[in-house]
């Protein structure tokens, strides 16, 4: 496994543009993106178990329920969520790439992301496809990571070179945050391209599996997007052996996979809306898998907490707090935690009581960028991770006049 550059563009026969169509009034901001395989591809995707859904995502489901897709378009600045001809729009989109690149529009991947319940018209979109797609290019993911972007302050694209049997494979990916972030069984907006043959069905699986421990453990804010989805394209084209069942290639499919993820997921969670530290809950000595991701993502999801961390404040009681109703089976007694950074780590509980520690120790390694939060349950042997990020006056800034 060797991280490589070029994001969705690094797996071959993968082009991507993102420019300005006018979606957005700022004229310096891409806000629309189009990534495209030069064959067809086999696809898979998770959506937002939210009731209330953008309908680019019933139009996706839809269009690649087959198992097929050949491209994706993403517009920012407008979730086309909760209006009237949302369908219409969503629809819209896939005809205009289908006649543009000449392909099937219901091979097209659709998706929207910013406001909710704004009326979108497909004028700016239709009037900017042309300059989208004839810019596209191997070169193309920076762009088109810019294009999704919306509070988001960093652009998020990662690439992985790996083996599949006597093959070299590739696998990239780009993401967007970073508010109304809290997902279950969905994510964000994900998009992640692959050279890997591989069935539809395999790729559902894999997709379906590997986000229970990476997308699905993440929260910015504990709310739940619209518009969350993640969607996988693989077009074969690194000519392996076509992975049709479990194995060994199928494992080292789901470890590049993996990797795309993990790193995606750090990402989102360090950009989180007006974030300045990324946190990372790692619970260990749990009765069992349930209870350790229950724990840690209760963790991750604490207002008090994510406070605490941004002040730099040991508050060790607030993750007591949080373990205690996070509804998991937990013998509070057994309890442990620390904080940990690259200054250091410190032990601040041990049996479920405080023990003493330095507070100036403390707060230097709090007020490093990257945390880990280590909790020990001494309730048995499963592990899991969460991660999130700390509550600064900027996120209620953002969110205090973010439509108007």
């Amino acid at each position: 496994m060797k991280k490589i550059d070029g994001g969705i563009c690094a797996a071959k026969g993968f082009l991507a543009n993102g420019v300005h169509c006018g979606v957005r009034h700022n004229r310096t901001k891409r806000d629309i993106a189009l990534i495209y395989s030069e064959s067809p591809c086999t696809a898979a995707a998770v959506y937002t178990t939210n009731l209330v859904k953008g309908a680019p995502l019933t139009v996706t489901k839809n269009n690649i329920q087959n198992g097929v897709a050949q491209a994706v378009v993403c517009n920012s600045g407008n979730a086309n969520t909760c209006n009237a001809n949302g369908i219409e729009i969503a629809e819209g989109m896939c005809t205009l790439v289908g006649e543009t690149l000449g392909i099937d529009p219901t091979d097209v991947v659709v998706a929207s992301t910013g406001v909710i319940g704004q009326p979108l018209s497909l004028d700016p979109i239709r009037s900017g496809m042309p300059a989208l797609a004839a810019g596209l290019s191997r070169d193309g993911s920076d762009a088109a990571a810019e294009g999704i972007m919306t509070t988001d302050v960093a652009k998020k694209e990662i690439a992985f070179e790996f083996e599949v049997g006597s093959k070299t494979c590739r696998i990239g990916g780009i993401a967007k945050g970073s508010g109304m972030i809290h997902p279950n069984m969905a994510t964000m907006l994900v998009f992640i391209t692959t050279d890997v043959a591989i069935s539809a069905e395999m790729l559902q699986k894999a997709l379906s599996t590997d986000i229970k421990d990476t997308f699905n453990m993440v929260s910015v804010d504990g709310d739940t997007s619209t518009n969350d989805m993640v969607t996988v394209l693989a077009n074969g084209m690194a000519g392996n052996a076509t992975i049709t069942g479990d194995g060994e290639d199928f494992a080292a499919f789901m470890k590049a996979l993996n990797s795309v993820n993990l790193y995606l997921c750090r990402m989102i969670a360090a950009d989180g809306e007006g974030a300045t530290k990324l946190l990372e809950c790692k619970v260990t000595g749990a009765k069992d898998i349930a209870a350790a991701k229950t724990v840690a993502k209760s963790v991750v999801c604490s207002s008090l907490l994510k406070a605490a961390m941004f002040g730099a404040d040991a508050n060790w009681g607030r993750v007591l707090c949080a373990i205690g109703y996070s509804g998991a089976d937990v013998d509070i007694s057994r309890v442990g935690v620390a904080f940990e950074s690259v200054k250091g780590v410190i032990p601040v509980c041990e049996n479920g009581a405080g023990v003493a520690f330095s507070e100036e120790k403390a707060k230097e390694i709090l007020s490093e960028k990257e945390i880990d939060i280590l909790v020990t349950l001494g309730d048995g042997d499963a592990a899991a991770t969460a991660w999130g990020c700390d509550l600064t006056y900027d996120y209620v800034k953002i969110n205090g006049d973010y439509r108007t």
